[in-house]
């Protein structure tokens, strides 16, 4: 083959070979785009979503917490000082007339509108054989407890005659009493004790008894004086008592008597509020039962002996109502709000305001627009407000509540929303491109 043959074939062979690379190029260059288009949508949507938590984080931290005060300003007035006490109506105007007796009424003597006396006859029933027997066995225990605070009072007379016979022999000698004296005394003093307790049970017992023999008795009465109101027997109409499934005889209701004069409620007081009431304070009582009226009253009486349930002492005090009512009825519930004290032009301010730790009061007050811790002292107080002794004067402005809002500052620092994270890619991160591929 001739040289220049030979230098066109090489020739050709070159250019075959830059027209491979050529090719090869063109198709990696193609593999590249067509990886980085498919890769594109990923790397946005990762792009948008570190965009959105920077700017919800820059917002967030943004956000700076705003303290809004309630403040009410000092001033002077009228302080009431009360305690509240829960009791029920002892005395009230309306009396119920009820029987147990059983039978057919025979007789009626009153009729509505009558006024009666205590211990008027009401009515007569002719008693059926029930009725006969729980009238027989009423009368029975009416009769033994008589007979039992009898002889309980026998006891306390003999056990006061010992009691004081044994004074009568240490009278002069009590500084020198010698043992068996001293034993003798005290032996005469507990029978005495229990001699009296023993009289103030039975005449508790003879009490329920005669309740028990007036309830079952033939003869109805009138129990308090008044004026004879919704009378519900006529002659022979038949009575029977009802029996609850303890074996206790209800009576029914046949008619009642309303009296003129004031009601009077029992209230008990604790041991931190008898020392503050006093005979003559006035008082505010509401009923459960009458939701729509207030009614006044003055304290008549208070025990300040007490007694102790379950580790409770309470002490209790008579109030007496200032008007009449025909809505209050016996043993209704009520509360009664005593006022123990009344102050006048005296500095005070909203209870809310006092902050009391470790014995010492103090408010917060504004001065200047500044928040000020100040000492006081505090006198009487209401449900609402404190009387100010001393520390504040008339028309300081104190804070008696706050509360803690955000709002979003125009201001301040400004941080990146996408914060100091580095490398959030990671090395590579989005991948090598494939090899070549044809």
């Amino acid at each position: 083959m001739s040289k220049k043959k030979t230098d066109e074939v090489a020739q050709l062979d070159e250019k075959k070979e830059t027209l491979g690379s050529f090719v090869m190029v063109k198709n990696r260059a193609k593999a590249f785009i067509g990886w980085f288009l498919a890769k594109r949508s990923r790397v946005v949507l990762v792009l948008l979503t570190l965009l959105a938590l920077g700017v919800f984080a820059w917002v967030k931290t943004d956000k700076t917490p705003e303290v809004q005060y309630q403040t009410a300003q000092a001033e002077k007035g009228t302080i009431v000082s009360t305690i509240s006490a829960s009791g029920t109506v002892v005395s009230a105007n309306t009396f119920i007339i009820k029987t147990s007796a059983s039978g057919v009424v025979s007789n009626v003597y009153v009729k509505d509108g009558d006024s009666v006396t205590k211990g008027q006859k009401i009515a007569e029933v002719e008693l059926d054989l029930d009725g006969e027997q729980q009238y027989a066995q009423a009368y029975a225990s009416y009769v033994s407890a008589s007979n039992q605070l009898q002889s309980a009072q026998n006891n306390l007379r003999s056990a006061t005659a010992s009691k004081n016979n044994v004074y009568d022999q240490i009278k002069g000698h009590e500084n020198d009493e010698s043992f068996a004296m001293i034993e003798t005394r005290t032996k005469a003093e507990v029978a005495y004790d229990n001699a009296y307790d023993s009289v103030k049970s039975a005449q508790a017992n003879l009490a329920n008894a005669d309740f028990n023999l007036r309830a079952n008795s033939p003869t109805i009465l009138a129990p308090n004086s008044g004026i004879v109101e919704g009378l519900t027997i006529a002659e022979g109409l038949p009575l029977s008592a009802q029996t609850t499934t303890s074996g206790t005889r209800t009576g029914q209701r046949i008619a009642s008597i309303v009296k003129s004069g004031s009601p009077l409620i029992s209230v008990n007081l604790s041991e931190i509020d008898v020392p503050k009431v006093e005979v003559g304070q006035k008082a505010t009582i509401t009923f459960d039962s009458v939701s729509d009226k207030t009614f006044t009253g003055v304290v008549t009486a208070i025990d300040r002996t007490g007694s102790t349930t379950s580790n409770v002492t309470s002490y209790p005090a008579i109030i007496k109502l200032d008007s009449d009512s025909d809505q209050i009825l016996p043993n209704m519930a009520t509360i009664a709000n005593i006022i123990v004290e009344t102050k006048n032009s005296v500095l005070k301010v909203s209870s809310a305001a006092i902050q009391t730790q470790n014995s010492q009061s103090t408010v917060r007050v504004i001065k200047n627009g500044q928040e000020t811790t100040v000492n006081v002292e505090t006198g009487i107080s209401s449900d609402s407000e404190t009387e100010i002794l001393s520390g504040i004067n008339e028309g300081d402005i104190v804070i008696t509540g706050q509360t803690n809002s955000t709002s979003t500052g125009s201001t301040g620092a400004t941080t990146s929303p996408f914060g100091s994270t580095r490398g959030g890619f990671g090395s590579g991160g989005f991948g090598a491109p494939p090899s070549g591929g044809r």
